[in-house]
């Protein structure tokens, strides 16, 4: 194996959804290579689709205090729907991925109290100093959103290249409209889902939670 594929390799397996993180800022120079880096993710005929804007500092700060309390007070509004139903060895996936997360935090499952208390916590971005939201311009459909789930991908990668975490939210696209009139962002721009990122917090339990992946024969069919 090169140094290139064992690195790349690494990095790959080094991603994870991290639930915790600690207060430090990551300078604008880091911040400029990591995006500059995920711009080179592939798209249908090179369009691009993504819009992203990351939110630090004050506008984080505002979007941190009220989105809780708007949540909670049943001020959603979603610019995608959110109606998948998950069957069959996917719903087995959903949960174990769930319970590992609980396990991590010594949450049991019947404690419904404090399962909302951690889900609550995706609208306070698990305490990271930076948001990511990826917005997909009107009029592109499901093949460009495609396309930005490469980009985030890529783009969580070269985060955990440079030493970060993050966590990708489908629970930040519940409050579109409040985001983007807090960012000052044009309507045509929908909202997919949020990246919570920063610096680990090295000891938090949440962090240990480690989920599995199905076996490759489940997945993936060679065809000779």
């Amino acid at each position: 194996m090169s140094d290139e594929a064992r690195i790349f390799d690494e990095i790959v397996a080094a991603r994870r959804s991290l639930r915790a993180f600690l207060p430090q800022a990551v300078d604008s120079a880091t911040l400029e290579t990591v995006f500059a880096v995920a711009q080179r993710a592939p798209s249908n005929c090179n369009t691009q689709p993504w819009i992203t804007h990351v939110a630090s500092g004050e506008s984080l700060e505002a979007l941190r205090k009220a989105m809780p309390e708007r949540f909670m007070a049943g001020d959603i509004s979603m610019d995608f729907p959110y109606d998948g139903v998950y069957e069959g060895v996917y719903k087995e996936r959903q949960y174990g991925s769930a319970q590992a997360l609980y396990d991590s935090v010594n949450i049991a499952r019947e404690d419904k109290a404090a399962r909302h208390e951690q889900f609550m916590r995706n609208f306070t971005f698990f305490d990271a100093p930076h948001v990511a939201f990826l917005f997909l311009p009107e009029p592109f459909g499901l093949r460009e959103a495609a396309d930005c789930g490469m980009y985030a991908q890529t783009l969580m990668l070269s985060m955990t290249a440079h030493g970060l975490g993050s966590c990708p939210q489908t629970a930040l696209s519940f409050q579109a409209n409040f985001i983007r009139e807090t960012l000052d962002i044009d309507a045509s721009n929908k909202l997919l889902f949020g990246i919570s990122f920063g610096y680990p917090d090295p000891d938090a339990p949440a962090n240990r939670c480690i989920t599995d992946r199905a076996p490759l024969a489940d997945t993936v069919t060679f065809h000779a």
